[in-house]
């Protein structure tokens, strides 16, 4: 079995389905973006560009997506920490997923790459 598709089962229930359904959220944002196996996560790749990925967050255990350019958006559900460049949105897997801010803040982060504020290599 993939390390990828591991990550995925081993998760404990409701997680297990939360970050299932952000999966599938996001790879049918465009069909550009692949899920893969980095640095021991899933990441979202555009174009073969990192632009998010999923984890659970140690101190809440709660699942969560991480944006990679996150440095770019000032919005008051995207929390920094001590990173300098990445944001991440918790989420809480007992409550339903906000479908359309998800949706808009993978949107918003495509964008960067689409218009080139982050660079694609060709």
């Amino acid at each position: 079995m993939k390390a990828l598709d591991d990550f995925y089962l081993r998760q404990e229930e409701p997680t297990k389905e939360t970050l299932l359904a952000l999966k599938d959220i996001i790879l049918n944002q465009d069909k550009d973006i692949t899920n893969e196996w980095k640095y021991g996560m899933p990441f979202f790749c555009y174009k073969g560009k990192m632009f998010c990925y999923l984890w659970v967050h140690k101190k809440y255990g709660q699942p969560y997506i991480g944006i990679v350019e996150g440095k770019h958006f000032d919005l008051p559900f995207l929390i920094q920490e001590k990173r300098s460049r990445m944001k991440i949105m918790l989420l809480d897997p007992d409550q339903d997923l906000p479908v359309d801010l998800i949706t808009s803040i993978i949107q918003r982060s495509l964008e960067l790459y689409r218009t080139g504020i982050v660079k694609i290599k060709n």
